[in-house]
Formats: structure tokens, C-alpha cells, sequence
């Protein structure tokens, strides 16, 4: 069975944030993938570094992602910082400039360009970690027993 043009699209987009999460991990930051905000949307990386800053990164796997998902400024007020994370072969001219930028394949990721920081307030800080916290604790609850834990929305 051959997958829709979507469903290449999506592939794409789990094989990046793959890579992202690997690069990530290896300088310290424990990443969750489609973390859900309480504005009703899902980060598709979340970390969480040993300071306590909280960085997103949006995976965009093609133009066309990046042109019709216009959901990522909506993402600013769950982090510290906001990355988006392309293949090599975009054309990264289109990404902010006040958005970090990294460059991700399914093996790993380099940041070429830092974001720029807009601290959370402690509250949102707070209420974001317990969420991160929660969700992560749930994910390796179901992996020690699938049958017991199902994943909760908030």
C-alpha cells in the first residue's frame, strides 16, 4: 500500500522531529512530540532543559506545511523559546527571523540559528512544567502497561 501524498508528509514530519528529539537529548533537554497546550493545540516538540526553560520547536516538513499551518504564533506563550525545525532543502528564508532555526533529518538536527527568549511568567512556567510532567509520567506508565494508563487531555 503506497501512503497518500498526506501521509508522506506526516512520516516526514515524525522522522524530523525524531532527529530534533536525538539532538536535543544529547545536550541535556528531555523532549515529549505532540505535546498538547492548554489552548487546545499540540506542540509537535516540547522540552524541557535542567534549568527549567521550556522550548518548542515546530516541525515543518515542506512549504506547503509551513503555508498552511499558521498555528505557531499561537505557541509563544507556552515557552521561552520557539524553534522551527526544516529539512536542509527548504528554503529557510521563510522562517522569522525572531524564531530559532534548525536544520533536522531523521538522524539528528544542528541549530543554525538561535531563537530569541520571551521568558514565561512563573505561573504559565509552572502550569506548563506540570502539564510536561504529567504527560511524560503517563507515557512511561504506558509503556511498563499499556492496558492501565490512557493518555488524558487536560
Amino acid at each position: 500500500m503506497v501512503p497518500s501524498e498526506g501521509g508522506a508528509r506526516v512520516q516526514a514530519g515524525v522522522l524530523l522531529a525524531r532527529g530534533v528529539c536525538r539532538m536535543l537529548a544529547a545536550h541535556g533537554f528531555a523532549g515529549l512530540t505532540e505535546m498538547p497546550l492548554a489552548n487546545g493545540r499540540r506542540a509537535d516538540v516540547m522540552t524541557l532543559d535542567r534549568a527549567g526553560d521550556i522550548t518548542i520547536v515546530e516541525v515543518k516538513s515542506s512549504i506547503e506545511d509551513f503555508r498552511t499551518d499558521r498555528k505557531w504564533p499561537e505557541y509563544r506563550e507556552f515557552c521561552d523559546k520557539l524553534f522551527f525545525a526544516v529539512p536542509e532543502s527548504f528554503p529557510v528564508e521563510l522562517i522569522p527571523d525572531d524564531c530559532g532555526l534548525i536544520l533536522a533529518d531523521g538522524f539528528g538536527a544542528e541549530i543554525v540559528r538561535p531563537a530569541s527568549e520571551h521568558r514565561l511568567v512563573a505561573a504559565r512556567r509552572k502550569a506548563v512544567t506540570l502539564r510536561f510532567a504529567h504527560l511524560a509520567a503517563l507515557r512511561l506508565q504506558r509503556l511498563i502497561d499499556p492496558a492501565a494508563v490512557m493518555e488524558t487531555t487536560w
